[in-house]
């Protein structure tokens, strides 16, 4: 079998990668020692506390692999899977080699009346993991280890380019989603992440922001990168499908929902009372949710089905992740229940059916994202911390910042997949649709 440019010169990559991991010399000393706590600062409670949901929010890529893989068609399920997990992969080492910089690194951006706002982390300021050690950081986590800090954000950062896969499944070429991967990851999340979660991010700084565990990072920009993808790539030639697996998006949505604590409680980045808020608000909010989408399904003529269940759980937990620690139980249920609504509307709106977006990523993630954004403005408790709680600043900030990160997202997206169509062309050829992903680009089959 023939090999392409485009393979060889990937594989070439990989290896300088790896080669340069292997001869890049770490500084002794950090770049600003005033950053950095002894270890006599360190919590074992805490630390315990983050390596278990760091692992918590691992299993989700997996899990997120089962959910999507059920929802498609037998001939696309193994291609689907291997979307998001081989993102595991991908982005695990690009988050080493400079996106923990880009993230959280020294930030670059703008002054204005004195202060600074950040845009990105300097990649110079953490690459291949150097100054990442067993010290902890004294403004971003300064009772566990940097290096597991860095490590769980990690995990974050990993799932969010697989969930855009849902969008474009059963016609995007393996190796052109790759590099979309990457770029997505550079120029979109890094950044992203860098205003809203560090320090001097401009998200953070000067909207004040309020994303606990990442609605606004994660699932605003999945979700509007997914629709973005699924408008560039265009409808199926066959767009109609039948599940290939309801099991499996049962199994998925069981392994999302339990990693997905580690998720939210394990944002609050210790064993602390805030993160059993979190805890609770994540089950209780999922549990409305899931209830609200089957009876809503139900009065509208349509059967209690698992898929909507499922799809319904799903939506809870991406609403209230942004709020999670910021509001009570009793608000957690209402936060699942509007969401659910809304996202239920959205999924079956017929204008954007002639999307195409396969397993409507955008109308779960993206719209429940931007609905987690809008309630955590109205309900976050705190002085001054919501709209419910006089803080009619922060909502409007929240609402600026909600068209800023949706026109970002999106459009940002727009020109990267204009980017990696030009490098590679992003759609299979219709002979290959016809047959199936799993063997035009992998040569395999489901033996079922």
């Amino acid at each position: 079998m023939k090999i392409g440019l485009k393979w060889k010169v990937s594989f070439v990559i990989i290896s300088l990668v790896a080669i340069g991991g292997l001869f890049w010399k770490p500084s002794v000393d950090f770049p600003n020692t005033g950053d950095f706590l002894g270890q006599e600062s360190i919590v074992g409670s805490d630390i315990a506390w983050i390596l278990a949901a760091a692992g918590l929010v691992l299993l989700m890529t997996p899990g997120l692999s089962f959910f999507y893989g059920g929802m498609v068609g037998k001939k696309n399920m193994i291609s689907t899977m291997l979307q998001s997990f081989i993102a595991l992969g991908v982005i695990s080492i690009l988050w080493i080699v400079v996106g923990f910089s880009l993230s959280f690194g020294d930030s670059l951006g703008f002054e204005m009346n004195g202060k600074h706002y950040g845009i990105i982390g300097n990649p110079f300021t953490y690459p291949f993991f150097n100054h990442v050690s067993i010290y902890p950081h004294k403004t971003m986590a300064p009772t566990i280890p940097f290096i597991l800090f860095a490590l769980f954000q990690m995990k974050f950062a990993v799932i969010t380019p697989a969930l855009i896969t849902g969008s474009f499944a059963e016609r995007v070429r393996f190796i052109s989603y790759l590099v979309f991967m990457v770029l997505f990851s550079l120029f979109i999340y890094t950044p992203l992440c860098h205003m809203v979660w560090h320090p001097e991010g401009l998200l953070n700084k000067f909207f004040r922001i309020k994303d606990f565990a990442g609605g606004t990072v994660v699932h605003m920009s999945a979700g509007f990168a997914a629709l973005a993808g699924a408008i560039v790539l265009g409808r199926r030639k066959n767009p109609h499908h039948e599940p290939s697996n309801i099991p499996y998006v049962v199994l998925g949505t069981g392994m999302l929902w339990f990693g997905w604590f580690g998720f939210n409680a394990g944002s609050a980045l210790s064993a602390n009372a805030t993160a059993a808020i979190a805890f609770g608000t994540t089950t209780i909010a999922s549990a409305s949710a899931m209830m609200t989408w089957i009876f809503f399904d139900r009065i509208n003529g349509r059967k209690v089905s698992a898929l909507g269940a499922c799809i319904g759980a799903v939506v809870g937990l991406v609403a209230i992740t942004p709020a999670c620690g910021f509001v009570s139980i009793q608000e957690s249920l209402f936060i699942g229940f509007v969401a659910a609504i809304v996202s239920n509307l959205m999924l079956n709106w017929k204008a954007l059916k002639k999307i195409d977006d396969t397993l409507d990523v955008f109308a779960c993630h993206g719209v429940g994202g931007i609905m987690g954004m809008i309630l955590t403005a109205i309900f976050a408790h705190g002085e001054n911390a919501s709209l419910l709680h006089g803080g009619w600043g922060v909502f409007a900030h929240h609402m600026m910042a909600l068209v800023l990160v949706s026109v970002f997202t999106f459009f940002g997206s727009l020109i990267l997949y204009k980017i990696t169509n030009r490098i590679i062309t992003l759609r299979v050829s219709e002979e290959s649709e016809n047959i199936g992903l799993d063997m035009s680009q992998h040569e395999e089959s489901l033996k079922w």
